[in-house]
């Protein structure tokens, strides 16, 4: 007698799985709100021009959004609509810098996720520059200056692999993250 766990399936025994309907557009926003995530302007510049918008870190493809793929090499994917007006900036230039938020640049985080045009954006605070070249928020939390390695298309969205090339920390400054479709500060722990 042949056990259930070793038999072999042939064509004809395989269950028929149905196509489960996709989950409706509006509903899969309304729960990816539900994810408390870091807030990040993502800025480029180069032979495509200067360019910066917000993003999220949570990974979902129809935001624009960040998050760490691996430490070696140190690499993050960002998340970008094809049909936003700064794509070609960032898929010409190859390069770009995500510079995470403190909790004091809520409005800097509208300015950046607005139609606000981009020299009065950069105006609005101060920049410096590392690596690649692209634009460091001076007091960001954190910022990954970083070479495009790879992008791939996926639904509305490219996935920009990218590799840390440099970085820039302040750990004096408290966070800001995006919950529920509104901003809260996140406050450091400090040693006791």
């Amino acid at each position: 007698m042949q056990s259930t766990l070793n038999a072999t399936l042939t064509v004809s025994d395989k269950p028929v799985v149905e196509k489960q309907a996709a989950v409706e557009k509006q509903n899969y926003r309304d729960a990816m709100a539900r994810l408390g995530s870091a807030v990040n302007i993502i800025t480029t510049d180069g032979p495509g021009g200067r360019a910066g918008f917000t993003a999220s870190a949570v990974c979902s493809v129809t935001a624009s959004a960040v998050c760490s793929v691996t430490d070696s090499p140190p690499t993050l994917l960002v998340c970008l609509n094809r049909s936003a007006s700064v794509h070609s900036a960032f898929t010409q230039n190859q390069v770009l810098c995500v510079n995470t938020l403190a909790d004091c640049h809520e409005s800097l985080s509208n300015l950046f996720g607005g139609k606000t045009p981009m020299q009065q954006r950069f105006e609005a605070a101060e920049w410096a520059r590392l690596a690649t070249g692209s634009p460091v928020l001076t007091n960001a939390l954190v910022s990954f200056d970083c070479n495009v390695t790879q992008i791939t298309s996926v639904g509305t969205h490219d996935i920009l692999i990218c590799e840390a090339v440099a970085l820039r920390r302040n750990d004096d400054s408290h966070g800001l993250v995006y919950f529920d479709r509104r901003y809260h500060p996140l406050m450091r722990q400090t040693a006791c």
